[in-house]
C-alpha cells in the first residue's frame, strides 16, 4: 500500500476514474467513492501536502478551538481564521434580525454571479465585524451549536452529567496504553439537530505500540480537495500533541473514509494538483516546555522546511 501524499493523490485519481456521480445537500454535485483508507508515517515528516500549499496556521488554530471545547467562531476570527464563517453567517441572514440584501442560496450564487458576490463579501465583512465587536451578537450568531469542541470536551449524558472525552482518552493512554478503548466520538445522534454542520470527522482512536502513538480517524464525509488536506494535518498535529503529553513518540496517522468525494466544481483544480511533483515533507516543531495539550497556543508551533507548490483556490460548498 502506498503511503503519505502519494496515497492522497492516488485517492484523487481513483475518484476521477471510478467515482459515482451523485447529488448532494449543497446542490453542487460530487463524484464519490465509498470506503477508502490512506496512511501517513509521522516519523517521515509532518503531512502538510506539498502539491499545494496548506495553511498550517488555519489548521492549528481550528484544532486549538476544538481542544478548548469552543463552539463560537469569535475565537477563530480573533486568529484570522475564516473557515467556519459561512455556517454562522447563514444563521444570521436567515434570522428576523437580518435586514440586508437577499442572500438566499448565497453559497452557490456568490460563485456564479459577480454582482451578487460583491454584495455577499460586503455582508460577510459586516458580519465579521459584528462578531468581533459585539459580544451579544457573537453569542447569538457566532455559536455553531454542539459541534466538535462540545462533543470532545462536554459530552452531555442522559443523566445530565458531562464527559470530557479528550481528558479521559489522554488518561487512558497514560494509565492503560494497551487498551482498545482509546476512542473519542464527535457523532452524538441526540445533538445532531443542534449542530450547524453534523461532524464529518466522526470518531478517532489511538493505539500504542513500541513506544509510539498512532491515530486512526473515521471520516463519514470527506471533501477530498478542500477538507481532507486540513483533516490530515489536524489529526497529525493532535497525535503529536497527545504523544508529547504521554511521553511517547509518534507512529502513524491512518485516515479511513466513508463517502470520499470531489465536488463537481473542483475537478479542474484536482487535475492541476495531480500534475505536480511531490516534494519533501516539512518538520513540526512544538514548544516542549508546555506539558499539557490544554496549555498550547498558536505561537507554540512552528513548521520547518515547508516548500510546497502554490495554493489552488476552489469554492466551498455550504
Amino acid at each position: 500500500m502506498l503511503k503519505g501524499e502519494q496515497a492522497y493523490l492516488d485517492l484523487c485519481q481513483h475518484v476521477l476514474d471510478k467515482g459515482f456521480k451523485k447529488e448532494d445537500r449543497t446542490n453542487t454535485g460530487t463524484y464519490s467513492v465509498f470506503g477508502h483508507q490512506i496512511r501517513f508515517d509521522l516519523t517521515e515528516g509532518f503531512p502538510l501536502l506539498t502539491t499545494k500549499k496548506v495553511p498550517f496556521r488555519l489548521v492549528a488554530s481550528e484544532l486549538l478551538w476544538f481542544i478548548k471545547g469552543d463552539t463560537n467562531i469569535r475565537y477563530l476570527l480573533e486568529n484570522n481564521n475564516n473557515i467556519w464563517n459561512e455556517w454562522a453567517f447563514e444563521k444570521w441572514i436567515k434570522s428576523d434580525n437580518y435586514t440586508g440584501p437577499d442572500m438566499t442560496n448565497f453559497g452557490i450564487r456568490s460563485q456564479q454571479d459577480v454582482e451578487f458576490n460583491e454584495l455577499y463579501k460586503d455582508q460577510m465583512e459586516i458580519f465579521k465585524v459584528k462578531i468581533l465587536q459585539d459580544k451579544n451578537f457573537a453569542e447569538e450568531y457566532g455559536d455553531l451549536g454542539s459541534v466538535y469542541g462540545k462533543q470532545w470536551r462536554r459530552w452531555k449524558t442522559s443523566q445530565n452529567e458531562t464527559i470530557d472525552q479528550l481528558k479521559e482518552v489522554i488518561a487512558s493512554i497514560q494509565n492503560n496504553p494497551n487498551s482498545r478503548r482509546h476512542i473519542v466520538s464527535a457523532w452524538n445522534p441526540e445533538d445532531i439537530p443542534n449542530m450547524a454542520l453534523p461532524p464529518c470527522h466522526t470518531l478517532f482512536q489511538f493505539y500504542v505500540a513500541d513506544g509510539k502513538l498512532s491515530c486512526q480517524l473515521y471520516q463519514r464525509s470527506a471533501d477530498i480537495f478542500l477538507g481532507v488536506p486540513f483533516n490530515i494535518a489536524s489529526y497529525a498535529l493532535l497525535t503529536h500533541l497527545i504523544a508529547h503529553e504521554c511521553n511517547l513518540e509518534v507512529g502513524e496517522f491512518v485516515h479511513t473514509f466513508g463517502d470520499a468525494h470531489i465536488y463537481s466544481n473542483h475537478m479542474e483544480q484536482v487535475q492541476t494538483q495531480l500534475k505536480r511533483d511531490l516534494r519533501s515533507l516539512p518538520k513540526l516543531k512544538i514548544n516542549k516546555e508546555k506539558a499539557s495539550i490544554f496549555d498550547f497556543e498558536l505561537t507554540d508551533f512552528e513548521i520547518l522546511d515547508y516548500r510546497p507548490h502554490p495554493g489552488i483556490k476552489a469554492p466551498i460548498a455550504v
